[in-house]
């Protein structure tokens, strides 16, 4: 007996599944790329940025504690500077900030270069940025060279040590970074900052930043109150 061409097709046959649901396949692109979905990637903070922003916090701490301190003593002192002490180069030091506040445009400069791929204008902002802090370090050397001829030195009292305390701290900390920045920049000269590339170079701008901002309130802090 011949079988009809035309039967009907067999329907499929469920699969056993013991009350579980079968995942569902997974979506396939044109391509056969998983990510066309049209979103783009989450992308957080990356580890150096972060670990310096920890960092910053830990030395913004610091150094508030550290004025703290010189309130405090300050307020258990008759008067303030104390007789016979050499009195602080405020003019002198009024114009070193401005050299400093203006290295944080310089370095503001350099990102802008380097995210329009400016890379001449970016390495000359970068090596601006580094002359104008050793211009403000090289004052502020000449300053307690003058101020220990004077007589005020870490043994003359809570003054000496609350100045050269704070200041010398911070100077530190301006040399550092200098040094950082120094090795950015020749780093840039070689061409090895361009398209994402550019991580190092904003932690360097961030940690600058970051020295820079610290201190207007310690020139406040020590020289004018």
């Amino acid at each position: 007996m011949t079988p009809a061409l035309d039967a009907p097709p067999r329907p499929p046959v469920a699969r056993k599944t013991n009350g579980r649901v079968p995942p569902a396949p997974p979506a396939r692109g044109g391509d056969g790329d998983d990510d066309r979905d049209g979103t783009p990637p989450r992308r957080g903070l990356d580890n150096l940025r972060l670990a310096l922003l920890f960092f910053m916090g830990a030395e913004a701490m610091f150094f508030g504690a550290l004025v703290s301190a010189l309130f405090v003593l300050r307020v258990g002192m008759a008067a303030w500077p104390p007789p016979l002490e050499p009195r602080l180069p405020v003019a002198v030091t009024a114009v070193n900030t401005v050299v400093l506040l203006g290295s944080s445009v310089s370095m503001a400069a350099a990102l802008r270069a380097l995210r329009r791929t400016e890379r001449r204008r970016f390495v000359t902002m970068l090596a601006t940025t580094a002359a104008l802090g050793a211009l403000f370090l090289l004052v502020q050397g000449y300053e307690w060279i003058r101020l220990i001829s004077f007589g005020l030195t870490l043994v003359s009292g809570v003054y000496g040590v609350t100045f050269y305390t704070l200041i010398g701290l911070h100077g530190l900390h301006v040399a550092g970074a200098l040094v950082w920045l120094l090795a950015t920049t020749l780093l840039a000269v070689r061409g090895r900052f361009s398209g994402p590339r550019i991580v190092p170079v904003q932690a360097c701008a961030m940690y600058w930043h970051f020295v820079v901002g610290l201190w207007p309130g310690l020139f406040v802090a020590v020289y004018l109150l």
